[in-house]
């Protein structure tokens, strides 16, 4: 359940609207405060989904350092490709051309900051793999829009599901929060399911 920062159990330091739907799934007040850090890494995948989830959740417990802060990045490689957000419809065309008909992998980085200093970091991987679609498939999905704001220009939970054949691992981790992981972390820093907001 979203709130305020004053109600809040929990920070997210993500925008994301899918992260933030998935989150208010497991009922815990929580407020949405995205990170200003410049998301720079470097690396393979996986070390950058990394580097940058603690890059954004530090920069937020910074200014909250009395609640639990969690964090997250996701981004899809086939091979050693890192496939970010497409700049435009030709980068989003360019990138589904490419997973057509192929597996590739789907990694998130999740951080959570908690008061005291303590830092709970984790890695999910998913791999995914896609049917093959025609060119005028891949058109008519750019031009809905959907392909834009997404690593791998494609959201598994909305129109982008019609080309995912087979998933293995977290399908949430695919959307951009794996939630079982995150329920571990939390189990870890002592968070339960369901808390109330403070009155």
């Amino acid at each position: 359940m979203e709130t305020s920062v004053s109600q809040a159990r929990l920070i997210l330091a993500s925008g994301s609207p899918r992260r933030r739907e998935l989150l208010a799934f497991l009922g815990i007040p929580f407020a949405v405060v995205p990170s200003d850090a410049e998301e720079r890494a470097s690396g393979r995948g996986l070390e950058q989904v990394a580097a940058l989830a603690r890059l954004k959740g530090a920069d937020v417990f910074v200014k909250y350092p009395s609640l639990p802060v969690l964090s997250a990045d996701t981004l899809v490689c086939v091979d050693d490709l890192i496939l970010g957000k497409p700049v435009d419809e030709a980068d989003a065309r360019g990138m589904l051309s490419l997973l057509s008909g192929r597996w590739h992998s789907v990694y998130t980085g999740i951080c959570l900051h908690i008061p005291g200093g303590t830092l709970l970091e984790r890695v999910e991987t998913t791999r995914v793999k896609f049917r093959r679609m025609a060119p005028e498939e891949i058109d008519r999905y750019v031009r809905t829009g959907e392909p834009m704001d997404k690593a791998g220009a494609y959201g598994m939970q909305q129109i982008g599901g019609i080309f995912v054949e087979r998933v293995e691992g977290s399908p949430t981790n695919v959307i951009g929060l794996p939630l079982a992981t995150v329920a571990s972390l939390f189990a870890a820093a002592g968070i339960s399911f369901g808390e109330e907001a403070p009155r």
